[in-house]
């Protein structure tokens, strides 16, 4: 099948709070690129328009979280980091297809010594940046040059913090302890900095959305973080994903059943940027949530990455389809 992992190697004991409440997925579900386990065919995702190009600067990070679907963590070098050089010939590819926005993701973008030079680059040329955080002590080494960046490009640049629910109980049982505080004390230094910012935040199976909203847009006033949590782009929240779940595949049936349109879909406007370990040259994954699975390897540049991709994996139905979600801004 995939080779795409849930759990962190080096996670904290114990079930993650967000964790999926279904049955195990059978193994002939999502094996078949072209057929499901049922025998209807395989719902696909044309590119329409490269609207985002993701880099992946790695996945050394400076948490190991319960079920990181990239595995990142202080010793997890799968994804190694990625190069100022490397970054700019794709940057060069990028803006020969029109891209908008170059959305950075890890691992913590942060921890990669060519982070800065990269999202320089980025917004010199033109691009919207996107940044995901954890807004942590390895983004505050760096508080000089981001506050240089939004001096020069002001809106240009968005950093979306990673905090995984509106408690800190919740939230560092995710993420380990002595994480919360320090999270919380980066979003005020860039709320207090004027600096476009989101959360990311994750639905818990017990809570409704507005539930959700509601005790996030309590943290936010308390905490003084200038982040209207009724916004969905300022506020992202994320289903779970765990590939060894029950879900149901993706037929091409399945757009008219659920009215959806396939250029609604991540993949639909987007790639990522990956440099996994032992391999020559970076590669461009069809999405940000599988980086390692060769069933998802697109090519060596934003040319070759342009096929339709197939939606063979748990999180395509999981994340995408059934969850309505998105990467980009």
């Amino acid at each position: 099948m995939n080779q795409t992992r849930t759990k962190s190697r080096n996670a904290p004991e114990g079930a993650s709070p967000f964790a999926v409440d279904a049955a195990r997925l059978a193994e002939e579900k999502f094996s078949d690129p072209d057929w499901t386990a049922k025998g209807e065919p395989r719902a696909s995702v044309p590119l329409v328009k490269l609207d985002t190009l993701w880099l992946n600067t790695g996945t050394l990070c400076n948490l190991a979280c319960a079920s990181c679907y990239i595995e990142s963590s202080p010793t997890n070098d799968a994804l190694i980091y990625l190069s100022h050089a490397h970054a700019a010939r794709f940057l060069d590819q990028a803006r020969d297809a029109g891209t908008r926005e170059i959305g950075f993701t890890g691992g913590e973008p942060f921890m990669n010594p060519d982070f800065v030079p990269m999202l320089t680059d980025t917004l010199e040329r033109g691009f919207e940046a996107l940044v995901l955080s954890n807004a942590m002590k390895p983004m505050r080494r760096h508080e000089a040059a981001l506050l240089d960046l939004r001096e020069r490009f002001g809106d240009a640049l968005t950093i979306r913090v990673s905090l995984d629910h509106h408690t800190k109980t919740v939230h560092e049982a995710e993420r380990g302890p002595r994480s919360w505080d320090v999270a919380i004390e980066g979003l005020q230094w860039l709320s207090a900095n004027r600096f476009p910012i989101a959360v990311a935040g994750r639905m818990l199976p017990s809570e409704s959305e507005a539930d959700e909203r509601a005790g996030y847009a309590r943290l936010f006033a308390r905490h003084g973080i200038t982040i209207d949590a009724n916004d969905p782009m300022r506020l992202v929240l994320f289903p779970e994903m765990d590939e060894d779940k029950d879900i149901a595949e993706i037929t091409t049936a399945c757009w008219q059943i659920l009215g959806q349109n396939p250029a609604d879909i991540m993949c639909a406007t987007s790639r990522m940027v990956v440099h996994r370990k032992g391999e020559p040259e970076p590669r461009v994954a069809a999405c940000t949530l599988i980086p390692y699975d060769p069933g998802f390897d697109m090519g060596a540049s934003v040319a070759e990455a342009s096929e339709p991709v197939k939606l063979n994996h748990p999180h395509c139905a999981r994340f995408c389809v059934l969850g309505g979600a998105s990467c980009s801004a």
